[in-house]
């Protein structure tokens, strides 16, 4: 479009053109030509300011997915690092349970993992201060003097949810 505009300005100076109708023709359109270019320019520079501020975007967006990339990895260490001690510790209580479980009468341990199974993971709980710490109720005064009674060697369960109950000097008994 420039060389158009060029060229055409150059015939306009050159003199090559007298009809003055042709003359005035060719100003139109050297007129126009430069009205278009004026349009183009400006539609140019619109396209690089939402370029640069497209850029800049990308910019802020690539730091901040780098920002939460380095967080995910963080939280992946964690992770695996609480799975690993999560496994070291299962391995070693499976161990402590196997010695254990090995001093504890056979009908004794399969009623345990009965109860266990049953009850969602704990077969056996404390009595404390009068009260299951397996379904956290208290037991009746009748049931307390049931577990008085028992021998120190009696398997004694709970009324309300038949876990095995485990008797300490904190019992309160």
């Amino acid at each position: 479009m420039r060389q158009r505009a060029v060229r055409d300005q150059q015939r306009l100076d050159s003199g090559a053109i007298t009809s003055p109708k042709d003359l005035e023709n060719l100003q139109r359109e050297i007129a126009s030509l430069a009205k278009r270019q004026g349009d183009l320019e400006d539609v140019v520079l619109e396209v690089m300011e939402r370029r640069e501020s497209a850029q800049e975007r990308v910019g802020e967006l690539t730091g901040r997915v780098e920002s939460v990339q380095a967080k995910i990895d963080d939280a992946t260490a964690r992770r695996d690092a609480a799975f690993e001690e999560i496994d070291g510790e299962a391995a070693t209580v499976t161990k402590e349970r196997e010695v254990v479980s090995g001093s504890v009468p056979a009908d004794l341990l399969k009623l345990y993992d009965k109860l266990r199974e049953k009850e969602g993971g704990v077969g056996a709980a404390r009595l404390y201060q009068r009260r299951c710490e397996g379904c956290r109720l208290e037991l009746n005064i009748t049931e307390l003097n049931e577990v008085r009674a028992a021998a120190p060697d009696a398997v004694v369960r709970c009324e309300n949810c038949r876990r095995i109950l485990v008797r300490t000097s904190e019992s309160g008994l």
